[in-house]
């Protein structure tokens, strides 16, 4: 895949696709000519984003109502994509919610909460629609959108970073599983980027109402909603997502702040292994390891035999 990738005519779904970065991508992958379906669960903002469409005379994408936890209406909207296109060639998990509070007091609802949509929300996309994604055939995408917290942890941030591990890890393992059908499976990590993601916590479900967290408080969401207006453009995020899509890249880091974070990363990894010789049975392992991840990412199925 290279640069030159003609996009025109693909059809791509993008949950979370009327807001934010879901929007951001949206509108790039509409620049690019990309057919669209994008999810929403705010009827105002549905609204504004179809406005987007019709001011530039952009031909309106198909929205679909979705809340990334119900699997059913998942599986229901896979069959209108079917329905309506045939074909899917582009798949974005993207939806997510940001909710920040001390781990060491946090309830089952929080945990229920924050991974059912930032990890379950991009499984249960996986499930539903791969099907359709791998039917379409090779030249395929799938786009996992976490955040840099899948790097970086922080004191706020306990159960959004497990979740965005979470989605990191899964999309590094996947991208072995589809390399054999000719389908790119990208991991996405952007930072700060000017969207109102900030107000997760003002939006709990009810279901998920016995918090050990803190009543959310609008005034202090507000004081650390001011940080996203230095964020980067949801446009911005898009433009560069579709440009790592092109080259075909498992990785696309959006935001270039963040040199110093992975170097102390490697520099505490490395310096954490045993300093001692490893026996030959263990390293012989491990090169068998590595030679099927390359493998795998050549085009050939991996199983269980290949790693002994």
């Amino acid at each position: 895949m290279g640069e030159t990738q003609d996009w025109r005519g693909k059809v791509a779904f993008v949950t979370g696709g009327v807001s934010g970065i879901g929007f951001g991508i949206a509108r790039a992958f509409s620049d690019a000519g990309m057919r669209l379906v994008l999810s929403y669960r705010d009827e105002e903002r549905r609204a504004a984003a179809a406005r987007w469409f019709a001011e530039r005379g952009r031909e309106a994408p198909l929205f679909v109502p979705l809340d990334v936890t119900d699997r059913a209406r998942f599986a229901a909207v896979a069959q209108e994509i079917d329905a309506a296109f045939g074909r899917l060639d582009v798949l974005v998990n993207n939806a997510g919610v940001s909710v920040f509070g001390p781990t060491d007091e946090a309830s089952h609802a929080d945990y229920d909460w924050i991974m059912g949509v930032n990890f379950g929300g991009v499984a249960n996309g996986l499930v539903a629609l791969l099907p359709l994604v791998k039917r379409t055939g090779a030249g395929g995408h799938v786009v996992n959108v976490a955040s840099m917290a899948a790097y970086l942890s922080g004191p706020q941030a306990g159960i959004y970073t497990a979740s965005k591990f979470a989605v990191r890890g899964l999309t590094e393992s996947l991208r072995y599983n589809l390399a054999p059908y000719g389908i790119n499976c990208a991991l996405v990590c952007p930072a700060l980027t000017r969207t109102d993601a900030w107000g997760s916590a003002l939006k709990r479900p009810d279901v998920f109402g016995d918090s050990g967290f803190a009543p959310a408080d609008r005034a202090t969401l507000e004081q650390f909603g001011t940080a996203f207006e230095a964020g980067m453009d949801p446009l911005e995020v898009g433009e560069k997502v579709l440009a790592g899509m092109s080259r075909g890249d498992a990785l696309i880091l959006t935001h270039p702040e963040f040199a110093e974070d992975f170097r102390e990363i490697y520099e505490t990894s490395i310096a954490a292994l045993p300093d001692e010789p490893a026996p030959e049975a263990r390293l012989a392992i491990e090169r068998l390891r590595r030679e099927a991840a390359r493998a795998a990412l050549a085009g050939k199925t991996i199983g269980l035999e290949n790693l002994t």
